[in-house]
């Protein structure tokens, strides 16, 4: 498990392009066999994925030593979705199978966790969210028909895209989780734009689907003061409540969102107008 810690927003201005880097962006989320996570101190949200490829991968009892909890979900609950191809996920004996572009709750104080791939030649490739949790949902799958749809943007614009909410109050109870993924249509390149913050939320872009030549140029920063992050796939942008979030890409791409915080009021974020952007 590797960390991060929070970055006040004067420390940041203070960064170079490597150290922006080291801070917010994670450049490794899979390991073929391996459960490969990151502990941000953002909300204490974890981020990561399994990779099984011929094996199954399971949540070691190791892992509780990062919690000083007794076992790593006794008080964190956990969200996933499969990025690649048809796999499972077994929550204390109960099998449950994930298709491509499926979603995994876990609720709080499950024990025993292990993610598998149906074919080795086209693994599955679970990422991964995990937070605080203070009270025990119980464990679902949510399909991509399940998610709540929404459409937003323009061709005009170079930002119609479809959010599909995956784990929200409109769909099921989280503690705190909130997670989703977006796609762009073809031709669209913008994922939001004007942009915005959310001071009681964090969030985290984990960006895929994309060309090996392709980039996305992640905005962050306050909005009078804006940085960049230039991220490839399967890469996470991490974004404190103080930072803008925000990218385009040089082609086509989706992304996985997710935050934690204070609410789980979807639509609570701070627009900033376009003129006020520096």
């Amino acid at each position: 498990m590797e960390f991060r810690q929070a970055i006040h927003s004067e420390h940041a201005k203070q960064l170079d392009t490597q150290g922006l880097r080291d801070q917010f962006l994670i450049e490794k989320i899979f390991k073929n066999n391996e459960l490969n996570i990151t502990y941000s101190h953002l909300d204490r949200l974890i981020v990561g994925g399994a990779l099984p490829i011929d094996k199954p991968v399971p949540i070691t009892t190791s892992m509780c030593q990062h919690t000083g909890t007794d076992y790593f979900l006794e008080r964190r609950e956990l969200g996933t979705i499969n990025i690649g191809g048809p796999g499972s996920i077994t929550v204390d004996g109960t099998r449950y199978e994930v298709a491509t572009h499926e979603g995994l709750y876990i609720g709080k104080e499950s024990r025993d966790i292990q993610f598998e791939s149906s074919d080795s030649a086209d693994p599955a490739a679970f990422y991964i969210c995990c937070t605080p949790a203070h009270q025990k949902y119980p464990t679902r799958k949510v399909t991509l028909s399940e998610a709540s749809p929404q459409t937003l943007g323009s061709a005009s614009n170079s930002n119609e895209r479809t959010i599909y909410k995956y784990f929200v109050p409109d769909v099921l109870p989280t503690c705190q989780l909130l997670m989703g993924m977006t796609r762009l249509e073809e031709g669209s390149l913008w994922n939001t734009m004007p942009c915005h913050t959310h001071e009681r939320r964090m969030e985290a872009y984990f960006y895929f689907d994309m060309a090996d030549d392709s980039v996305v140029f992640h905005m962050m920063g306050e909005p009078q003061e804006t940085r960049h992050l230039v991220v490839r796939n399967r890469q996470v942008a991490l974004s404190p409540s103080w930072s803008i979030h925000s990218g385009v890409g040089t082609g086509r791409y989706t992304f996985i969102w997710a935050m934690a915080g204070e609410n789980q009021t979807f639509s609570d974020m701070d627009h900033i107008p376009m003129e006020e952007l520096r």
